[in-house]
């Protein structure tokens, strides 16, 4: 059984939705292979900002109908996480959109102090597994790569899924997290980050990537580039490592914080 992954790192234009969108439209034009998964950035239309009073949306608004749209026209489910509004309060919020139209989100559990997210934006406080083509799939956004406890695998997910603006000058940490994760979790990981520089001045160097179960990279975006990268990953391969090496059923036992 496969899943084809698809993952697109480019250069976010600065709280500009409609030029995001326009933008997206083009690359996602581009993509002629087949694909079950569209991965997308954090606030993959306007940036990491913490304007959210003026950028937020609802999930009925224009960014989840310009979603649905993508996912139908090319057949797949398409994911990244946006700014939403539901009752006064704002999340960064992951959202999952299949062809059929059917979605599931999850709020960002870690907020990130230093940029002031947790003065602008509420913490989730529920991790969701979800499903595509027989894959189980845990998302999580950004800070929460820091944070191993929140994605441990409890052997209920196969992937984990990480949307991000990770700054360029942290971008060793980035990549020896997400190398940590698939190894700890005896996962695939998928990671796509965005390039380019944010009106904070904050610079991106993408490092977008997929790693097998035992660490090793699958792909590695080049550094600074816009890339469209789509991948194949087997579930044969993840259950024959675990099977292998069980080390799984011998962690601590735990129950998640609320």
């Amino acid at each position: 059984m496969s899943l084809y992954i698809t993952l697109i790192q480019y250069d976010i234009v600065w709280e500009n939705k409609q030029a995001n969108f326009e933008k997206l439209d083009t690359i996602i034009q581009q993509i002629t292979e087949q694909t079950d998964l569209i991965l997308l950035p954090e606030m993959f239309q306007t940036g990491f900002s913490m304007n959210a009073t003026v950028l937020a949306e609802s999930m009925d608004a224009n960014t989840i109908i310009w979603m649905r749209q993508k996912a139908q026209e090319k057949n797949c489910c398409i994911a990244g996480s946006f700014i939403c509004k539901e009752e006064e309060k704002y999340y960064n919020r992951f959202v999952v959109i299949s062809p059929d139209g059917n979605s599931k989100y999850y709020n960002k559990r870690h907020l990130f102090g230093m940029g002031k997210e947790n003065e602008n934006y509420s913490a989730g406080n529920e991790r969701i597994v979800f499903d595509i083509k027989g894959f189980k799939i845990c998302p999580m956004i950004c800070y929460d790569l820091r944070f191993p406890v929140w994605s441990r695998n409890n052997v209920n997910y196969d992937i984990l899924l990480y949307v991000a603006n990770w700054p360029a000058k942290r971008s060793f940490a980035w990549k020896q997290l997400l190398t940590a994760r698939a190894i700890e979790n005896q996962c695939f990981v998928a990671a796509v980050n965005r390039i380019g520089i944010d009106g904070t001045h904050t610079e991106y160097s993408g490092d977008s990537a997929v790693l097998a179960p035992d660490g090793n990279a699958i792909w590695r975006a080049e550094a600074n580039t816009q890339e469209i990268q789509t991948l194949e990953l087997d579930l044969a391969t993840l259950l024959q490592l675990r099977s292998d090496f069980p080390f799984l059923k011998d962690a601590d036992k735990f129950s998640f914080p609320t």
